[in-house]
């Protein structure tokens, strides 16, 4: 049997020589806006075409920009994470990026590497889903002619930007839904994930019961999970006191707590216990928990990606807030019995 042969490519000067034009030729018809004329541009295509040509672009951003957008991000299975580069992978390439997604961890390390990674490609931007990356890295990038934009974090780091939700106004009118109710005895389920956004929900909620006079109880069980939900429905409602309204900072908590207090604790939704969460997954609306939330607003703060991306660079820090949508379902009750 011979031996196979490995594959090769066809090069632009492969091209250029069956064109009969030169290597600088073939690159000005592939680059827009260069200058060739008609009869050579339609000699380059006609070779180009018969010979299977097509740009290696990853080696062209060695020369020049990339276009390439890196997504750091991580907990890629969750409902919220992956509607979210979903969209905003289809948002980028809409507008003629080239999105490179890289799936980490969300401690300061795993995104760090990540980080240097995308320098390794030249990305001319990279977004940063999870995690925050160190001061001095950020620098390093920005040196390199990258921008950095960080999604739902709190840091401002220099020549960087921040696109975020407003939690502060979910943790105030989470509360409003639940008084307006009229529940006294509160709750709110968290996660041991600690980030910025759920911290900040967590704050304000606490914070604005507080100015009212009402104590709320806080539970954290475990990571941001369905599963993580359901442990604390059984610490909650193991307690004498239990609570006939509840925060939960994520969507995917909410359903697992609502799950045990019904199932094992025979509670009623919204009669004995109104739940708010957070998030707007795709399972809030479905009809066995029509769960009253917040939605994350993923396509306009997928437009401001790409608008922070064709502003020219800056050498401070810019943060930009975008308001979440109250979505009201039946796991609260429409006012005070």
């Amino acid at each position: 049997m011979s031996e196979l042969k490995p594959p090769s490519f066809v090069s632009a000067q492969m091209v250029a020589d069956r064109a009969g034009v030169s290597r600088s030729a073939v690159s000005r018809t592939f680059t827009d806006g260069a200058s060739v004329s008609a009869a050579t541009r339609r000699k380059v295509l006609e070779a180009a075409d018969a010979l299977g040509y097509h740009v290696n672009h990853l080696a062209r951003g060695l020369r020049e920009r990339s276009n390439i957008v890196c997504l750091v991000v991580s907990d890629m299975t969750t409902p919220i994470r992956a509607r979210m580069v979903d969209v905003l992978t289809r948002k980028l390439q809409a507008s003629g990026k080239i999105t490179m997604v890289i799936n980490t961890g969300t401690d300061t390390e795993s995104v760090s590497a990540a980080l240097r990674q995308t320098l390794n490609y030249r990305a001319d931007a990279t977004v940063v889903l999870s995690g925050t990356p160190p001061a001095s890295l950020i620098e390093t990038c920005l040196a390199n002619g990258q921008q950095v934009i960080l999604i739902n974090r709190d840091e401002r780091l220099q020549g960087s930007s921040n696109l975020g939700v407003d939690n502060a106004m979910a943790g105030r009118e989470a509360l409003y839904l639940l008084r307006r109710a009229g529940c006294e005895r509160l709750g709110l389920i968290t996660s041991n994930a600690r980030t910025a956004s759920l911290v900040e929900r967590e704050t304000v909620f606490v914070e604005a019961a507080a100015a009212e006079g009402v104590q709320v109880v806080v539970t954290e069980a475990g990571p941001t999970s369905y599963e993580s939900g359901q442990e604390a429905a059984r610490r909650v409602f193991g307690r004498s006191e239990a609570p006939d309204g509840v925060f939960c900072v994520t969507d995917l908590l909410a359903l697992g707590f609502m799950d045990v207090a019904r199932q094992d604790f025979g509670l009623k939704i919204p009669d004995d216990l109104c739940v708010v969460g957070f998030d707007d997954i795709e399972q809030a609306g479905w009809a066995s928990y029509q769960l009253t939330t917040f939605r994350q607003p993923l396509n306009p703060m997928a437009d401001e990606v790409v608008d922070l991306l064709l502003q020219p660079q800056r050498a401070v820090s810019e943060r930009r807030m975008i308001e979440p949508i109250p979505v009201w379902r039946r796991s609260v009750r429409p006012g005070k019995r």
